[in-house]
């Protein structure tokens, strides 16, 4: 008998497994339905040698230095701040829009203070910023919505900006100098040997046990735990029994060009012509010497793997329903993106995981693993 079954080998299932083995001393099952760990940060060598990321880029940024120590006891770091180019009418500025992308796009010349004047004069007013269309509009004006933000976040999100919530947009800042990182948080750097190889540092513990290519459905009584935790999406966890909770997927063309580079910056967005998002090409961001590189072109989708929850009021509502049934169940924790239903960055889930590891270690008494604890209820949404 396990003290814990943990479904999901990402980021909320790996800190927590690793947190309970080596601090609590306890006997973890980890369990993932895909044949390796790391969730969507997973990276690997592809056919040419290129390390890739195969469910597109994962960029570690935070401001949180107890997130990042934390994981620095798993890695060394690549210092990397982030660049993005987005083409527009034909030219490649820098996104988020900042002094350069202005001047660049309009030729004109302004200066700082007088870039604020020039968006404020374009700006207008919203009455309560409610949605993704409403944060850009009030700031910089619907020419600069159409350009850079309407067609990605449709693309993007198989949906207008004026049908989803305002997080989505308000995520990307406007500047008024010439920054072009796309980031600005204290730490930003990548992991120097990758993701798969921090996670493997982090589950390198003789107390857990991995069962890799395994759905946590199928699992038998020799797979038994006294706890659970589940980071997989929560309607599943309950056979989807109030209806399935809508996602937004990608579909992920990986290449390699027989080129030492294909663009100036690790991202080039497209929010006016292709079909796809946006192409990645990993040696800004891995730092490898090759002669050739490696790029991925990403398509939004309907239909496929579960990557971003679609922020929309009707959404969240189906979604209370299920968080409901979770505060319900006992010995049963419900950690990450998918299983609260929320669009968190990497270093935020690390949190909420470090987080979630502190309240059990309060709550439950520290046992020697043949004695059950009591039952202990939780919620689904708490964070760091």
């Amino acid at each position: 008998m396990y003290d814990w079954l943990i479904v999901g080998a990402g980021f909320a299932g790996s800190v927590l497994a690793e947190r309970l083995a080596r601090e609590r001393g306890e006997r973890i099952l980890v369990v993932d339905r895909r044949d390796h760990i790391g969730g969507n940060a997973y990276d690997c060598l592809n056919a040419d040698g290129l390390l890739i990321h195969r469910y597109g880029p994962h960029i570690f940024h935070t401001n949180a230095q107890a997130v990042f120590a934390y994981l620095s006891d798993f890695t060394a770091w690549r210092p990397y701040e982030h660049r993005v180019l987005a083409e527009v009418n034909g030219r490649r500025v820098p996104i988020p829009i900042n002094l350069d992308t202005i001047n660049r796009l309009y030729g004109l010349s302004l200066t700082s203070p007088e870039l604020e004047a020039w968006f404020a004069a374009r700006a207008e007013p919203v009455e309560e910023i409610r949605t993704a269309e409403d944060v850009v509009v009030s700031t910089v004006g619907r020419e600069l919505y159409e350009l850079f933000f309407r067609g990605y976040t449709r693309k993007q999100w198989g949906r207008d900006p004026s049908e989803l919530d305002r997080s989505v947009t308000a995520r990307v800042p406007t500047r008024t100098d010439r920054d072009d990182r796309y980031f600005t948080d204290r730490y930003q750097a990548m992991p120097k040997h990758g993701y798969t190889a921090m996670f493997a540092a982090m589950l390198d513990h003789p107390n857990i046990t991995l069962a890799l290519g395994t759905d946590f459905r199928s699992l038998g009584p020799t797979a038994r735990a006294w706890r659970t935790i589940f980071t997989g999406p929560i309607e599943t966890y309950f056979d989807t029994c109030y209806g399935p909770l809508p996602y937004r997927s990608l579909r992920f063309e990986h290449v390699t060009r027989d080129v030492a580079w294909h663009q100036p910056v690790g991202v080039v967005n497209y929010p006016q012509t292709e079909a796809y998002t946006r192409v990645t090409e990993y040696k800004h961001l891995t730092g490898q010497t090759h002669p050739r590189t490696a790029l991925t072109y990403e398509y939004p989708s309907a239909e496929g793997e579960p990557y971003y929850p679609i922020p929309c009021a009707a959404h969240q509502t189906l979604y209370k329903r299920y968080e409901q049934r979770a505060r319900d169940e006992r010995n049963v924790w419900f950690v990450g993106r998918l299983a609260t239903y929320r669009y968190y960055n990497m270093d935020q889930i690390v949190g909420q995981a470090l987080a979630t590891f502190r309240r059990i270690d309060a709550e439950i008494p520290r046992r020697d693993g043949r004695v059950r604890a009591p039952a202990v209820d939780r919620t689904t949404s708490e964070l760091a």
